[in-house]
This record gives C-alpha cells, sequence and structure tokens, in this order.
C-alpha cells in the first residue's frame, strides 16, 4: 500500500491499493452519525453498501458521466442532504469516475459551506486527476468546469481493484492524464509506456499501480505550490485547452482523454512552432499516444467552432487565450496565443 500526504488547504491523503476500499471507508466513517454516499448509476447495483458500523449511510444515486454533473443534479444533491438532515459534523463520500467524484466534492463544498467529503474514484482519470487536488464543479453550457470550488477531500481511496471492469476504450483515456504527467514533469513515465499498448499494460498490475502513483505524485506536487492555480498548478492543465473546447465540440461522444490527447499534439505543434521544443518531441507525443490508441488528430471543419470556444478556458486572462507548451520534456512554459490565423495553421496539423 502507498500513503502520499498532501499539505494545501487542509492535511488530507491518497491511499493507493487493491481490494481494499470498503475497508478503509469503513474505518473513516465510523465515528460519523451519517454519511451520503454519491455513486453513478451504473455502479450502484454492484457496490455492496452493507456497513457493519453504527452510522446512518444514505445511497444518492447520479447520472453517469458528465450528464451527473450539472445543475439539475447538484440541485437534487442539496435537497437529499436536507431531507437526510446532513448537518457539519457529516460527511459525503463520492463514488465513480472523475464527473461522479467533481459533483460530490461541489455538494461538499456547498452543503452548510463545506462539509468534509472522501473520493473513491473508479476510473483512471479519477485515480490520476479528478480526485486530486481540490478542484470540484460542474459543467455550464458555455464550457466545462465553469462553476465550482477548491474543496479537497480529506482522504482519496485509491483501489485499482476497479480498473479490472474498465473497457480499454475507458482505460486508455485515462492513461492520457497519466501520460500528461510524464510529458511536463516526469519524464519516467514516458520511459514506462514508450512502445506498449494499452492491452500491455493492462496485464502488468505492477506497472499499472506504478503509472497511478507517479501520476498522483506529479500532481500532488503541482497542487501543494499553487492550490488555487494561479500560475505553477496550470501545467496540469496541458492539453486541455484545445481539449476541452473538442470535448464539448464532440457533445462528450469522446471521452475527456480522448479529447486531451488531441490538446496535447496540438499544444506540441504550437510549442515548436512558437517556441523551443524540439521537432522529434513532437512525434513523440504522436507515437506514444497513438500506441495507446488514443486519438491524435479531430475534424478540420470544426476550427471555426473550436476557436470561440478557447476564450472561455479557465487560463483566459482578460481577452488573452493562454496555452500550457512545453520547451523540453518536463520543462513548460506559458503561451498567449498568436492571432486567429496562426492558431489556425497548427491546427491544420491535428486535423483531418
Amino acid at each position: 500500500m502507498s500513503l502520499i500526504k498532501i499539505s494545501a488547504e487542509h492535511p488530507s491523503e491518497v491511499h493507493i491499493d487493491d481490494n481494499h476500499w470498503k475497508a478503509r471507508l469503513q474505518n473513516i466513517v465510523q465515528d460519523r452519525s451519517r454519511a451520503a454516499l454519491i455513486i453513478s448509476r451504473s455502479l450502484a447495483s454492484r457496490i455492496d453498501t452493507n456497513f457493519d458500523i453504527d452510522c446512518e449511510i444514505h445511497i444518492f444515486e447520479i447520472p453517469d458521466g458528465e450528464e451527473g454533473k450539472s445543475a439539475q443534479t447538484l440541485i437534487k444533491l442539496w435537497d437529499w442532504l436536507g431531507a437526510a438532515g446532513f448537518t457539519r459534523s457529516d460527511l459525503i463520500v463520492g463514488i465513480g469516475g472523475g464527473a461522479t467524484t467533481d459533483i460530490a466534492g461541489f455538494a461538499a463544498a456547498t452543503w452548510l459551506r463545506g462539509i468534509d467529503w472522501v473520493a473513491i474514484p473508479t476510473s483512471v482519470a479519477g485515480m490520476v486527476d479528478a480526485a486530486i487536488g481540490g478542484k470540484t464543479g460542474m459543467n455550464s453550457d458555455y464550457g466545462k468546469n465553469l462553476i465550482g470550488a477548491f474543496h479537497s477531500p480529506t482522504h482519496v481511496i485509491i483501489d485499482t481493484t476497479w480498473l479490472k471492469t474498465l473497457s480499454d476504450r475507458d482505460f486508455s483515456a485515462g492513461l492520457a492524464e497519466v501520460v500528461k504527467c510524464g510529458f511536463i514533469s516526469d519524464t519516467k513515465i514516458l520511459d514506462l509506456v514508450k512502445g506498449k499498448s494499452v492491452k500491455d499494460i493492462r496485464e502488468d498490475q505492477s506497472l499499472v499501480t506504478a503509472l497511478i502513483t507517479a501520476a498522483v505524485t506529479v500532481k500532488v506536487s503541482a497542487v501543494e505550490k499553487d492550490f488555487k492555480d494561479n500560475f505553477y498548478r496550470e501545467i496540469l492543465n496541458y492539453g486541455h485547452t484545445l481539449g476541452h473546447t473538442i470535448e464539448i465540440d464532440s457533445k462528450y461522444s469522446l471521452r475527456h482523454g480522448e479529447a486531451v490527447a488531441i490538446g496535447m499534439v496540438f499544444a506540441a505543434e504550437l510549442s515548436y512552432a512558437f517556441g523551443k521544443l524540439d521537432s522529434s518531441i513532437v512525434e513523440l507525443h504522436r507515437e506514444i499516444l497513438g500506441n495507446l490508441s488514443l486519438p491524435i488528430s479531430y475534424k478540420r471543419d470544426a476550427w471555426q467552432r473550436l476557436y470561440p470556444l478557447l476564450s472561455l478556458d479557465k487560463k483566459a486572462r482578460g481577452r488573452a487565450i493562454r496555452f500550457v507548451t512545453l520547451n523540453a520534456l518536463g520543462e513548460t512554459n506559458r503561451l498567449e496565443a498568436p492571432n486567429e490565423s496562426e492558431l489556425r495553421v497548427i491546427y491544420e496539423r491535428v486535423s483531418k
């Protein structure tokens, strides 16, 4: 078992192991009067929620994926918490993928102006990204994650056993966030995945655990240095500026990690065209992501729809669109967007 401690707005812990989530959660909730388990609908029937403890357990099912990350879901959660009489000493637990832990955390951040919560991510992306660092929130009609709060879970319980039920596509999409951590910080991650397919990685449990642990460590380091995302933590947004717009344009038919993979190739091309990045690193993006069955291009005719959405990115300052770029492997920078026509030329390199 690995234990990673986080010192941010309050101390918290990340526990990484297999086949341990229920026993660990039981130890956490046993001294609480009430606990709300917010679970994605597809998981609800597969989870044993019987606990042999003196704690009132409430089960709240929400829609899967991005559908559950909405104002309508949040209002329902508030109503459920109110009807159940939740107080500041009670606990919220989010069990599911990144979208589920995002909205569970936001419910915890807003109920009674903030109560404790625990994240139990069940996807690769949730384990290495969404559940770590205290960013909670929901989507709006204008973009992803535009409404939310910084509110860290007291514990993140990463049980790699959950990953056995993921499809290859979902597993691959989560690996995009792992690879991102390799490009922006821990280049050893790239050494571990280079030349490997999704099948190769899934069949090596020790490798899966090593990759998750390495990616979590990168994110924890960024969170501790810049909890409120003022500058340094932005490195975690590598590939996300264009990636979020592609996700929206696809009407979420693309997984988050799939859209981010395309966004990383775009960011690498930007880094080469307007920065210091060597062209071989751009090709390394295509090689590693392609081997993991991730998309590395998007529809050419989408640019006119994507460009206006870029201005809604959280890194934007005033009218300036900003990208996280690379100077070299493990060395990040920022780029204020060139004009639209120059960006369009770069987009053509990742479009088809």
